[in-house]
């Protein structure tokens, strides 16, 4: 493949565009960001023509794939009618009761516009509700990058305290630190840690804050018992159960993680595959905390909130997704399931260790020994070069992945991309 388009398109971004990117989780891109021209359905293309199956899926967002046509149907729709108000109208209503129709813990629901805002939001109210400060939340979590959430998500060990009690670490320079006065930080999937934590801080946590599956760092599924536990504890505290479901909503199941695992939250987050790629986030919980949203007692505002395309968006996927008993996600799970199993087996073939960990619409691949991966700590035992040139080489063969093994399959990928892949996989994982 060659890349002169995008390498020149890169030179001329970076006069103007710090990085030439615009989102610094893109700089990972080799041998320099990538630039694209258009997708559809589960591939695209980039500035210099080169076709690629597409598992990045814009991280996260395009469930239903590149240009899902009901979705960008309902939006040329309702651009005509116009853009904004200021006001209401009636698309966000039936976004909104689809939304609740589909999500457990979902008896109310407000609309955002990212994925940091939605936990931004989520965080205000459970203080609110509570009228306590401090949140417990897990470390290698990500739950977006504002100052009170871009806490210990990839901290060095040297710097991350003991394992018992990791420090509150900002991610970023800049960052206001007194935000860590108010974090309480864990190992994840350690159900006898948290309890210890909640005796030691009793009546002062206001919210545990989790992602359900840890997507964002080695896709680590929740131990036997670990979310239940958390709902327990947060009930005999009056501690609120947050989930952060951004990556899980919708897309491990039309009820999200919650709906999957059989564990309620108090309040959850929203924004990845709801909207079939267009920019819209919520919150949804329980009535009884999401009414202060709606007295005022709590402001949550945004000009961009709820804006007639977006919600016409959004409710076209949910639409999509939902028909005939979820049938479109029930595909991507089985195209997922097929992949997860046959980058297993073209591992065996070679004799390499290939761990696999999530669900088959989002899962995560690494190279290592380690028989358990449960957190943080433990994805680091990974052979993170050996992935790289892997993930080079599929590049190099048309297959395209988030370079960290995170993996995401859409409704639009087919059995033949599937086969595709497979057969570049093979290929690949002889240059690791």
């Amino acid at each position: 493949m060659k890349f002169d388009v995008s390498r020149e398109l890169y030179q001329r971004a970076c006069r103007t565009c710090p990085g030439g990117i615009h989102s610094n989780v893109r700089k990972a891109w080799h041998p320099h960001p990538m630039y694209y021209d258009h997708g559809r359905g589960s591939r695209v293309w980039d500035a210099d023509g080169n076709e690629f199956i597409d598992y990045v899926l814009a991280r996260g967002p395009l469930l239903l794939g590149h240009s899902p046509q009901p979705v960008i149907e309902a939006v040329k729709r309702e651009l005509d009618r116009g853009l904004m108000y200021a006001g209401q109208h009636e698309l966000e209503i039936a976004a909104s009761e689809k939304i609740c129709s589909l999500v457990p813990c979902a008896e109310m629901e407000r609309f955002a516009g990212s994925g940091s805002e939605a936990v931004h939001g989520a965080i205000r109210l459970a203080r609110a509700m509570t009228g306590r400060m401090k949140v417990l939340r897990f470390e290698g979590h990500y739950h977006g990058w504002f100052d009170n959430e871009f806490w210990n998500y990839a901290p060095p060990l040297e710097t991350a305290g003991p394992r018992e009690s990791p420090r509150p670490l900002p991610a970023s320079k800049g960052m206001s630190v007194a935000e860590g006065e108010h974090l309480v930080i864990c190992p994840w999937n350690d159900l006898a840690l948290v309890d210890a934590t909640f005796e030691r801080h009793r009546g002062e946590i206001a919210a545990v804050l989790t992602e359900a599956i840890m997507c964002n760092t080695a896709g680590i599924m929740p131990r036997p018992g670990f979310l239940e536990g958390l709902r327990e504890l947060c009930t005999k505290d009056g501690a609120l159960l947050i989930f952060d479901e951004v990556i899980t909503g919708f897309r491990v199941s039309l009820g999200g993680a919650q709906g999957y695992f059989g564990v309620t939250p108090d309040l959850a987050t929203f924004a990845k595959g709801m909207a079939g790629g267009f920019p819209v986030s919520g919150i949804a919980g329980r009535r009884q905390y999401m009414e202060a949203f709606g007295d005022g007692t709590v402001t949550h505002s945004g000009t961009y909130n709820s804006s007639g395309p977006n919600m016409a968006a959004t409710l076209a996927a949910m639409e999509m997704l939902s028909a005939d008993d979820g049938a479109l996600l029930k595909h991507a799970h089985a195209m997922g399931q097929r992949l997860m199993e046959g980058i297993r087996e073209a591992g065996g073939r070679l004799g390499k260790d290939v761990h696999i960990r999530g669900v088959p619409a989002v899962f995560h691949v690494s190279f290592n020994d380690r028989e358990e991966i449960v957190d943080y700590r433990t994805s680091l035992a990974r052979d993170a070069a050996a992935y790289d040139r892997f993930w080079l080489a599929l590049q190099e063969r048309g297959i395209r992945t988030v370079p960290g093994g995170l993996w995401f399959v859409s409704t639009a990928h087919t059995p033949q991309d599937v086969d595709q892949t497979l057969a570049a996989i093979g290929e690949a994982m002889k240059t690791v």
